[in-house]
């Protein structure tokens, strides 16, 4: 793995649908070159995962690490890494308002059902040249 200490992290379910073209949509928008991901299926995802104690089973879509030992999942990750767009982005913060158990109870309705509405892939994504750096190995 590359030295990232600097980098946040996004750790995300490789073979969903929905999640890579997220992934892809923060790629676009992170004019700042803030994150490196890598999916929870590969080597390095499972280990950062461990190394915080997070069962992947019980979160198995997004999970933002911050540099050190900082993290969040579901729609409290979502939630910050949108806010650090800009822009009209930065009014997601009102939901944060809302509170997390609700905000989750409505994130997890949608991670249960991301592969029956939106697809899977037979396996991860495997970045562009241009993209590679960006991903952690």
């Amino acid at each position: 793995m590359k030295n990232n200490k600097s980098h946040k992290i996004i750790l995300f379910d490789g073979v969903c649908n929905l999640c890579n073209s997220s992934i892809q949509f923060i790629i676009k928008h992170d004019k700042i070159d803030m994150y490196r991901f890598a999916a929870l299926q590969s080597d390095i995802g499972k280990r950062l995962a461990t190394e915080r104690n997070i069962s992947t089973t019980e979160v198995d879509s997004i999970i933002l690490i911050e540099p050190g030992i900082a993290y969040y999942i579901k729609s409290t990750a979502a939630l910050k890494i949108g806010k650090t767009f800009g822009g009209i982005w930065s009014l997601l913060v009102i939901f944060e308002w809302v509170p997390e158990g609700f905000r989750n109870t409505i994130y997890d309705f949608i991670a249960r059902n991301r592969y029956k509405w939106y697809g899977k892939k037979e396996s991860c994504m495997i970045p562009t040249p241009e993209l590679k750096s960006k991903f952690l190995d």
